[in-house]
């Protein structure tokens, strides 16, 4: 008998079924875009830190009261983060839920790419993708259990997904997917001919 133990759980879930979805998808381009090209502060930082293309992650911390396309964004993805956090059987106790405590932008230009990373200080942790050019890289995550096997050998080809070392995963726009933060992830170099263009968001207990 096999029984899974420890499982790392991933929710996914799509915007693209909510009334609007194109309208409001335009809408959260074009202000992503925006803050790409006005956002001063951002994109000196980017340039210190070799980032390829445009985050607001050390700028901006106020996007959902800033622009309403990214207040209307935070409504959805908290009723997304309560289903998840329910889902992972959280006892969240007299505080009663998680809160967002972060929510930036992302602008990769093709070649760009964001190495192996956690989230250090959430919870939950996850992406809502709004501009999936073709060619354009996916989400790979880690098995959290990778540094601790080091004599063990490779997995085969035919593995099936949950017994993989490496995940990558094809979001489309409106994907969005959460994870637990202690989850390591990356985005590998981005092809493509125009920028990959996301929004990523930190949930904390507090």
């Amino acid at each position: 008998m096999m029984r899974a133990l420890f499982p790392t759980q991933l929710y996914e879930a799509s915007l693209a079924d909510d009334k609007g979805f194109d309208a409001f998808n335009a809408e959260l381009q074009q202000s992503c875009l925006m803050l790409a090209a006005e956002d001063h502060a951002g994109q000196a930082w980017c340039k210190r830190q070799g980032y390829g293309g445009y985050t607001s992650y050390a700028s901006l911390d106020d996007l959902p009261l800033r622009d309403p396309a990214f207040g209307e964004l935070k409504k959805k993805l908290d009723r997304h983060a309560a289903k998840f956090a329910d889902a992972l059987h959280f006892e969240l106790g007299p505080r009663g839920k998680l809160k967002m405590d972060s929510l930036w932008v992302n602008v990769l230009k093709p070649g760009a790419g964001h190495s192996g990373h956690i989230h250090p200080h959430s919870v939950i942790s996850g992406t809502v993708y709004v501009a999936i050019p073709a060619g354009a890289s996916g989400l790979k995550l880690e098995d959290p259990r990778l540094p601790m096997q080091m004599a063990a050998p490779p997995r085969r080809t035919d593995a099936p997904e949950d017994m993989k070392p490496f995940v990558t995963l094809k979001p489309e726009p409106g994907t969005v997917l959460m994870w637990e933060s202690w989850l390591r992830h990356e985005v590998p170099a981005t092809g493509g001919k125009a920028p990959r263009i996301s929004v990523s968001f930190n949930y904390a207990w507090k």
